[in-house]
């Protein structure tokens, strides 16, 4: 399959932001949140994985934030991702829980069990902020491949594997510059491929054969490592 980043325009990775500088427990963090809340992006703990679902736009707003934490090694990437599985038309068989997603570098070294507070102090109403527009260079999205050799995992070591936390209803991905831009390119082949098959085929979500998703990690012992599947899905009840 031919790369992601051919499909992508000019501005594809440039968008806006909030930049807010918050002093919690003798620290001061820099939070990053997308300027205009994501309409189109969802993230649920199902029973067995994190379940991301995304359209076209949101989504590609998304795999540029996910870019952007790979960049700054002194921030917290914030999505408010939490959305009632009924408003995305999607019937789960199983129970499921909406979350908010934080992207932080591991230099950060932020302890996920200090977020409600930090939260609850970037999203009051008279809570400081800048808004900016924020450009990934187009070089720091890899390309995607198909290919997966179960046999032979690229990272053995699992050293770019992002590590997960959920507290105060949000899950945490915390890793290196390489692990987040390895995943980046996994959401923007969603963004590409959904559009045209929403238009010509019958969706079913959860549906192998019918509808546009990926796994951002390819090994099979995650749960030995105390890690679930991250997978993105194209929902196209979104883009009727």
């Amino acid at each position: 399959m031919t790369a992601s980043r051919a499909a992508l325009a000019r501005d594809s990775l440039q968008l806006k932001i909030t930049s807010q500088q918050v002093r919690l427990g003798g620290q001061e963090y820099r939070v990053i949140s997308p300027a205009k809340p994501l309409k189109n992006g969802a993230l649920y703990k199902t029973r067995s994985s994190y379940d991301m679902f995304v359209d076209r736009a949101d989504g590609r707003r998304i795999g540029a934030l996910w870019l952007l934490a790979a960049r700054s090694p002194r921030s917290l990437v914030y999505l408010p991702t939490r959305t009632d599985a009924m408003e995305l038309g999607i019937d789960f068989d199983r129970e499921e829980k909406p979350l908010d997603l934080v992207l932080a570098h591991q230099a950060v070294q932020f302890r996920p069990s200090l977020w409600k507070k930090l939260r609850a102090r970037i999203t009051a109403g008279n809570a400081p902020r800048e808004v900016r527009t924020a450009s990934v260079p187009e070089r720091d999205l890899p390309a995607e491949t198909r290919e997966i050799n179960y046999a032979a995992p690229s990272d053995p070591a699992h050293r770019n594997l992002l590590q997960q936390h959920v507290f105060a209803e949000t899950l945490f991905l915390t890793g290196s510059t390489t692990a987040f831009r390895e995943a980046a390119p996994h959401i923007f082949t969603v963004t590409k491929e959904g559009p045209p098959a929403a238009a010509t085929q019958l969706y079913i979500s959860g549906g192998c054969n019918y509808h546009v998703c990926r796994s951002i990690y390819l090994r099979p012992d995650l749960r030995a490592h105390n890690a679930e599947q991250f997978h993105v899905e194209f929902c196209p009840p979104w883009s009727r």
